[in-house]
């Protein structure tokens, strides 16, 4: 999907222009009526978005679909080479049970935990590191009319997303900070807080407070350890180790790289695994549909309104919610249900229990972070009274199950 943005630039430079934009005058052009009159030029550009949490969930189910195995929730606690195999162990978290797999091969793709595989779990020495940069974005109510997004230089001359988020707020990030704990457990932090906020207010009219943030998140980013000085001019390229000593089964390690070049990666670790499976296929991902993704000429407002025609009688904002989050696959969710009813019980903002049966079924839902921050972003919208009702009912669930 294609979104506009403005880029915004000012004295300290960025006065390059980009291949393709076009100069707008902020004086005159409306994108520029929520900016401060010290900025008079911008360039527009086209970009991609993508739901980042929607994208690695869909991978995990095109996956299934082909025939992996997923297992959520389970530390693999010990790799050993035995036989031509690897031997490993996994516990699961939720029960605890140790269960034992043989492997041809191991791909080490554990982001920031890629070193602790290879040393700890598998017990071998690594060449290579990642470094831990840290990046924050908070969520506020969108504050400016239109579907376009802003990009603006910082005062440090790095680059601040301000982008239409959930349609009724506005993401804003990203942060580059060095971080050394543990990666479970990042976290924004006020500094972080107020270097956004800076950079906003810097060139908007309306200047954010910390009382408009409505959410915040913080994540790391695994980076090939390049010894660059600077965590912002750490590469965002990635480097692949094998290690297969005299004929062994291989473990393949990432360091580094991007979600936005996934697919790119994943065929360059197939490509160097042929060695040991020259069965495998050749690349074939790049022209692939993900689950739900198989819209008749990607024309996504045309399948919204076969949807909506399809189920007379359903708010046309739940069956919007529902094309976003789901593609064609809301065709699977709503299969038998003929009206709003069928859903059951309603937990606020348009999530009924249905869909959150739907993501436990074939999702991997087990908590309520899972339904609201990982697999649908209601948790924006959900009061705390309409998030307790959800807590309760996932109690009454895990009961019933034991």
């Amino acid at each position: 999907l294609v979104r506009l943005g403005l880029f915004l630039y000012d004295h300290l430079g960025g006065r390059k222009r980009l291949a393709g934009t076009r100069v707008l005058d902020l004086h005159r052009d409306t994108e520029g009526k929520p900016i401060k009159d010290g900025f008079v030029k911008a360039f527009e550009y086209s970009d991609c978005w993508v739901d980042d949490s929607r994208l690695v969930v869909l991978n995990a189910r095109d996956a299934q679909n082909r025939g992996a195995t997923i297992k959520t929730r389970t530390v693999c606690i010990s790799a050993r080479r035995q036989d031509g195999f690897w031997v490993v162990e996994m516990r699961h978290g939720p029960s605890g049970e140790i269960t034992q797999v043989r492997a041809r091969a191991l791909v080490n793709a554990a982001g920031p935990w890629v070193n602790d595989v290879i040393g700890q779990v598998a017990g071998l020495n690594s060449a290579h590191t990642v470094r831990l940069v840290k990046g924050s974005h908070i969520v506020v109510r969108k504050f400016w009319p239109g579907e376009h997004a802003y990009l603006v230089q910082n005062t440090d001359k790095r680059v601040i997303f301000i982008v239409p988020y959930e349609d009724e707020f506005a993401l804003v990030g990203t942060t580059d900070i060095p971080y050394s704990g543990s990666p479970e457990a990042v976290e924004i932090d006020d500094g972080e807080i107020e270097y956004l906020l800076a950079a906003v207010n810097r060139y908007f009219t309306k200047e954010l407070q910390p009382d408009d943030i409505v959410h915040a998140f913080s994540g790391v980013r695994p980076l090939f350890d390049d010894k660059a000085s600077n965590p912002s001019a750490v590469t965002r390229d990635y480097t692949l180790e094998l290690d297969a000593v005299d004929g062994q089964a291989p473990l393949l390690s990432v360091f580094g790289g991007k979600i936005t070049t996934f697919r790119k990666l994943s065929e360059h670790v197939v490509d160097r695994l042929k060695p040991y499976f020259p069965e495998l296929p050749a690349a074939w991902t790049a022209t692939a549909a993900l689950p739900g993704g198989d819209i008749d000429g990607g024309d996504f407002n045309a399948f919204l309104d076969g949807l909506q025609s399809s189920k007379p009688g359903f708010p046309a904002k739940l069956l919007h919610g529902y094309a976003r989050r789901y593609g064609s696959l809301s065709l699977e969710l709503l299969d038998g249900v003929a009206s709003v009813d069928d859903l059951g019980h309603c937990f606020g903002s348009g999530l009924y229990e249905h869909e959150v049966n739907y993501l436990i079924r074939n999702e991997w839902a087990q908590t309520v972070e899972d339904v609201l921050e990982r697999r649908t972003k209601l948790g924006l919208r959900l009061s705390d009274e309409d998030r307790a009702r959800l807590e309760n009912w996932f109690s009454r669930m895990h009961e019933e199950a034991k």
